[in-house]
């Protein structure tokens, strides 16, 4: 039988495993907007955003506030929006938690689900008024079961986001 590498003390982690664990689970996050469900109307979290947040709940100093651009880009490449919603959205919420970790001491885990819960409203509002304004015609109502049903995951999507961290930075 094949003995596991032991961890091995004052070893530090790999910067493509510091970097690279974050950035793939938003990408994979993005992707689930391709899996195959059909229903009359939104209902898939967005996945890629709430995993971009919680990453950032984790841990505010690891990604800059640009951060936004290119994976809210490989976002808008995957979920149908319009090229530069994500991008746009994802920066402003950036901005806004920049803002808020500014002015607040320290955050629990209901704060955090709160301040989850009113960007993810804020994205899926953004989002559809972006595409409103790009042509399509849709009320506002419609994103109700969506909100509702990406407020419930965001601590399952948290807690996954802190496994990996674990594994991130197990050396």
């Amino acid at each position: 039988m094949e003995r596991l590498p032991r961890r091995r003390i004052g070893r530090a982690p790999t910067t493509t495993r510091m970097m690279g664990i974050p950035v793939a689970s938003v990408m994979i996050g993005s992707l689930t907007a391709l899996a195959p469900v059909m229903a009359a109307m939104p209902i898939l979290p967005p996945f890629g955003f709430m995993i971009f947040i919680a990453w950032r709940l984790l841990h505010r100093t690891m990604w800059p506030v640009w951060a936004g651009i290119p994976l809210g880009a490989f976002d808008d490449m995957f979920s149908g929006q319009p090229l530069g919603s994500a991008m746009i959205l994802w920066t402003l919420a950036f901005f806004a938690l920049d803002l808020l970790d500014r002015r607040m001491m320290w955050r629990d885990s209901w704060q955090d689900w709160a301040l989850a819960g009113l960007l993810i409203a804020g994205e899926l509002g953004g989002g559809l008024a972006i595409a409103n304004f790009t042509g399509g015609n849709s009320a506002l109502n419609i994103l109700w079961p969506q909100f509702f049903i990406s407020l419930m995951l965001f601590p399952i999507v948290s807690r996954c986001c802190a496994g990996l961290d674990r594994i991130r930075q197990s050396s």
